[in-house]
């Protein structure tokens, strides 16, 4: 382990120490903010986590391998939603085609598609015609490409950008765990295994929670 990634793992340690809740309730381990005015949500069950990314992002792109290993540790306990935005000069169309190819069973693939597109072939993924060809490659056919055209998933991709703004999300990726847990990489910067395992924490501490809720 380099030093770097040892300080990493050292800051880590310092704080995950119990966080409690206002109302002793609940303690959550791992490091994260509570989102002011956001409700806990745990059904005892499964976790549900939310990974405001945007396809434009290179720490996202990178982060993708981390994913698998993330869900691994929890079978069939956790469940992944992906929040595609888009900032300043970015366009929405990647956010709505991955949200398109999503309904059709092709989330997992449009998204791998759009990444490796954008980062490994250096490609405008905000053109149409360079999305509609990933879609061909995909599966996904014409009928993607008169819904990505005609707009069918623009209201829905701003309500995504509208949400991680209410979550109050600044960078990506960044990631909301049991309704108002934020996890975002500020205290890792790209170290992605620190992320990961930051993550891993907070789920797991959640799932030891066995259902409670903090207010």
């Amino acid at each position: 382990m380099n030093i770097r990634r040892l300080f990493v793992f050292l800051l880590l340690a310092m704080l995950l120490p119990m966080i409690a809740h206002a109302d002793g309730a609940l303690s959550i381990k791992g490091v994260y903010k509570e989102v002011p005015g956001a409700q806990f949500k745990y059904d005892g069950k499964t976790v549900e986590v939310m990974e405001f990314l945007s396809f434009y992002c290179s720490h996202c792109f990178a982060f993708e391998k981390a994913v698998p290993v993330i869900k691994g540790n929890f079978p069939k306990r956790i469940k992944w939603r992906v929040m595609p935005v888009y900032w300043g000069t970015g366009s929405s169309v990647p956010g709505e085609a991955y949200l398109l190819a999503e309904d059709a069973g092709k989330g997992e693939q449009m998204k791998k598609a759009l990444f490796d597109a954008s980062f490994r072939d250096k490609l405008d993924i905000g053109k149409y015609e360079v999305v509609e060809s990933l879609a061909m490659e995909v599966g996904l056919g014409f009928d993607f490409s008169r819904k990505l055209r005609s707009g069918e998933k623009a209201l829905e991709a701003g309500n995504i950008l509208n949400l991680a703004r209410t979550y109050g999300v600044e960078g990506t990726p960044t990631f909301i765990i049991a309704g108002n847990l934020k996890a975002d990489t500020e205290a890792f910067g790209s170290d992605t295994s620190a992320i990961r395992e930051n993550i891993i924490t907070i789920v797991k501490s959640v799932l030891e929670s066995k259902g409670s809720k903090a207010k």
